[in-house]
């Protein structure tokens, strides 16, 4: 589990195909490094990865087929800053929300304004994540939490204040990139606890708003 608070911004070191597989090399810049152990979970760019080799300043995971499909993964280039995040320690202070590091899909950047001091973005999402996505809400973009500022169909805005942009990989947002996203856990567990016994056999959710204003969770 983590927060979706970044610790540090890391570098793809090595992207090495192993069959159909990959297993990348990740440089982990100001990320300590003195706790981990083979085995451990490290939230990179949002998705946790498994550490199966490591140094003082690196680590290695094996990424599948399915966590390629998923994510932002398939078009990554050596070179390429990421979010790094350790998993969280029973004494972590919770400082952002519930992450599990396993993404939901894939979204792009549509907008990027500069706003004050401020960078706002607007974000298409896979249409299927929309209706987990609330105003005010916290979404996961690339490892980070992030509020949810404003809607409309298939996108949402984040406005993001000049500390994300400084210990993130944001500043190197653009228009057209791709950006591994992870929508609130509580919102699939309230759909999955709404459907009940429908739940196998209605594959479509029938969640609204108004639905939830009715039953007195909105």
């Amino acid at each position: 589990m983590f927060t979706g608070i970044v610790e540090a911004v890391g570098r793809l070191r090595a992207i090495t195909p192993k069959g159909e597989d990959v297993t990348v090399t990740v440089e982990t810049g100001s990320l300590d490094m003195s706790d981990v152990k083979l085995g451990d979970s490290i939230a990179t760019n949002g998705v946790c990865l498994t550490v199966i080799a490591f140094t003082d300043h690196s680590y290695s995971a094996d990424l599948s087929v399915e966590t390629l499909k998923k994510s932002s993964f398939a078009d990554s280039q050596v070179g390429d800053p990421v979010n790094l995040e350790k998993a969280m320690l029973p004494t972590t202070r919770f400082g952002g929300h519930i992450v599990s590091g396993h993404v939901d899909g894939v979204g792009q950047i549509v907008e990027r304004n500069i706003v004050g001091r401020a960078i706002e973005f607007w974000v298409q999402m896979p249409e299927d994540l929309s209706k987990y996505v609330a105003e005010k809400g916290s979404i996961t973009v690339d490892g980070i939490s992030l509020t949810v500022n404003d809607l409309r169909k298939n996108a949402f805005k984040l406005t993001i204040v000049p500390h994300t942009t400084a210990e993130t990989t944001i500043d190197q947002f653009h228009v057209g990139r791709k950006v591994n996203l992870e929508v609130d856990v509580l919102a699939r567990y309230m759909e999955r606890l709404l459907r009940g016994p429908q739940a196998e056999e209605q594959p479509e959710s029938r969640i609204t708003l108004e639905f939830l204003q009715q039953n007195g969770f909105a």
